[in-house]
């Protein structure tokens, strides 16, 4: 039984989900940089889907670890936000800074799916 006022634990699965998270947001931070310099119209659709990642992982993660009763759902739409970054991160297959993002958005999206899933 745990005391009045301190949490349990974090799970390995949500503390991996959190680490998950965390990566994408890096990621994601460092394609916006690599795309601001690169200009044009199909990049500010890249940037819209990076953006929206970045912000979404790093609230889901905060929200894991404060515990939020919020979180199933936020992982939920996490994992979409992923998963459209890294469908938009793939229209430029040849830019290995976006494929790297592409590649921790859909792990990021895996995590957060099983999260969504499970009983917090």
């Amino acid at each position: 039984m745990t005391q009045p006022g301190t949490m349990t634990p974090m799970s390995k699965e949500m503390q991996d989900c959190v680490e998950a998270c965390m990566t994408a947001h890096t990621m994601c931070e460092e394609a916006m940089s690599s795309c601001m310099h690169m200009g044009g119209q199909p990049q500010m659709q890249i940037m819209r889907a990076l953006m929206d990642c970045s912000e979404m992982t790093r609230m889901c993660s905060d929200m894991m670890m404060r515990r939020s009763p919020m979180t199933q759902e936020m992982c939920a739409m996490c994992a979409k936000a992923c998963d459209m970054c890294a469908e938009a991160c793939m229209s430029m297959p040849d830019d290995q800074q976006l494929m790297r993002c592409a590649e921790a958005c859909r792990r990021c999206a895996e995590m957060c799916r099983t999260m969504a899933g499970a009983r917090m």
